[in-house]
C-alpha cells in the first residue's frame, strides 16, 4: 500500500475510535489524580489496551507503580506513543493530560490497526508528569533504545511545531549555623541567615556572567524561627534552567555550587545541598518529525505557527526521551488566550471542542507514524 493510502487509513481509524477516545478523555477528566497516584486512569487504560489486545506491562515497579508498556504488532520498525495522565492538586487537568491520553491511544491504535503485519507499536504510560518525570527513568531503563522515532502533542492555545525546552535542576542549598540568644553578651552564635543572604547577593552577580540562554529563580524557604534567636538554619530554593543541557551541568551548576562552599567557609557554617527534583533535559526537536508534522496538519486543515527552534517556555520529562531516540512535541489548540495550570484550561480540557481538536492531533501524530514507517 502506498503513504497516503495508510494515512487516510489511519484517520478512518481515529474517526471510528472516535466515541472509545471521548469516552477515556471525559473518564481522566472526572476523576483527576495526582503524580504518583494514578491508578483509577491506569486500571482505565490497562481495560482499553486489553480490549484491543495489546500486551500490557507493568515497568518500573518499585519506583512507578503506575507507569506500564502496551505492545502489538510485528516487523523490524518499531514506533512509541507517548501517554500522559497524572493531574494537579486541585485544579485537576489544567495540563490537559486527560487529551495527552487520547491522542496517544488513539494514534497508536491505529498505527496499529494498520500496520500490525509490518510494525511494532509501543504505547508508554507515563505517570508524574508534573513532578519527577517517569519518562527519565523510562530512558534511563533502556525502553526507549530500539525505538525509530516515540510520538507526543501537547493541548495549547495554539496549534505550533518545532521550538525546544528549557533544561532544568532545581537546587536546594541550605547553610547550618549555631543558635544564640540575640541578646546574649558573650556567646553569639552563628548565623545561617547572614551566610543565606550573603550567598543571595553574589549569587545574583553570579547569574550575570552566565553567556548562554538560562533562567534562574530562587526563594527563601527557611529563615530562622524567631527574631530574637540567631538563626541555626537557612534554605534557599533554585530553579536553575538552561536550553544547554551541558552548559546546566557542567558550567552553571558547578559555579553555583563553588560559590556556596565559599560563603559557608567564609561565614564558617555547615553546608547542605541538594537536587530537590531530577534533572530535565532540553528537548532536541526531531527536524524531519517536524517537517513530517507540518505536511500532516496541512492535509487535515489545521493552521499552525512554526516556532524557532531555540524557543522555549517550558520545561518537560519529553526532552531526555529526546536524548535517546528521535522525538519532538507539537502543540495542538483547545481554545484561545488559555494558560496551562490554570482552573480556565482544566475546564476547556473537557470541553467537546478540545476532543475534537485531540481527535485532530491523534490523526498527526498516527499519519506521523506512517512517515517514519516508510523512511528508507
Amino acid at each position: 500500500m502506498y503513504k497516503q493510502d495508510l494515512k487516510q487509513l489511519v484517520c478512518q481509524e481515529i474517526d471510528k475510535l472516535e466515541p472509545v477516545l471521548s469516552k477515556l478523555a471525559d473518564y481522566l477528566h472526572q476523576h483527576p489524580e495526582i503524580s504518583m497516584q494514578e491508578i483509577k486512569a491506569v486500571n482505565y487504560l490497562k481495560k482499553l489496551l486489553e480490549e484491543f489486545q495489546f500486551i500490557f506491562t507493568p515497568i518500573l515497579k518499585d519506583t512507578f507503580s503506575t507507569a506500564f508498556i502496551a505492545t502489538k504488532g510485528n516487523g523490524d520498525k518499531k514506533i512509541g506513543f507517548l501517554a500522559e495522565y497524572d493531574a494537579l492538586p486541585d485544579i485537576g487537568h489544567g495540563c490537559g493530560h486527560n487529551l495527552i491520553s487520547l491522542m496517544s491511544l488513539g494514534a497508536g491504535l491505529a498505527f496499529n490497526a494498520v500496520t500490525d503485519k509490518i510494525a511494532q507499536t509501543v504505547i508508554f504510560g507515563c505517570p508524574a508528569e508534573e513532578t519527577i518525570g517517569a519518562k527519565l527513568n523510562i530512558a534511563d531503563n533502556g525502553y526507549f533504545d530500539d525505538l525509530q522515532a516515540c510520538l507526543i502533542i501537547h493541548p495549547d492555545d495554539k496549534t505550533t511545531i518545532g521550538g525546544t525546552s528549557f533544561a532544568t535542576h532545581p537546587l536546594e542549598i541550605t547553610f547550618l549555623g549555631k543558635e544564640a540568644h540575640v541578646a546574649d553578651p558573650v556567646y553569639h552564635g552563628i548565623n545561617a541567615l547572614d551566610a543565606l543572604v550573603d550567598f543571595y547577593q553574589e549569587f545574583k552577580k553570579l547569574k550575570q556572567s552566565f553567556t548562554k540562554p538560562n533562567i534562574i529563580g530562587t526563594i527563601i524557604t527557611d529563615g530562622g524561627i524567631a527574631p530574637n534567636i540567631i538563626p541555626a538554619k537557612a534554605t534557599l530554593r533554585a530553579t536553575i534552567r538552561s536550553l544547554d543541557t551541558d552548559y546546566l551541568e557542567e558550567v552553571m551548576l558547578p559555579q553555583i555550587k563553588k560559590l556556596a562552599q565559599k560563603i559557608a567557609q567564609k561565614h564558617q557554617t555547615q553546608l547542605k545541598m541538594h537536587h530537590y527534583e531530577p534533572l530535565y533535559k532540553n528537548l532536541r526537536s526531531d527536524k524531519l518529525l517536524n517537517q513530517y508534522y507540518q505536511e500532516n496538519f496541512s492535509l487535515l486543515g489545521e493552521k499552525y505557527t512554526l516556532l524557532p527552534d531555540d524557543f522555549a517556555d517550558g520545561s518537560t520529562d519529553v526532552g531526555n526521551v529526546s536524548h535517546v531516540t528521535r522525538t519532538c512535541q507539537p502543540t495542538i489548540c483547545i481554545g484561545n488566550n488559555l494558560f496551562v495550570h490554570t482552573l480556565e484550561f482544566a475546564n476547556a480540557c473537557g470541553s467537546e471542542y478540545a476532543k475534537k481538536q485531540a481527535l485532530i492531533g491523534a490523526k498527526a501524530m498516527a499519519m506521523t507514524a506512517i512517515d517514519v514507517l516508510f523512511e528508507k
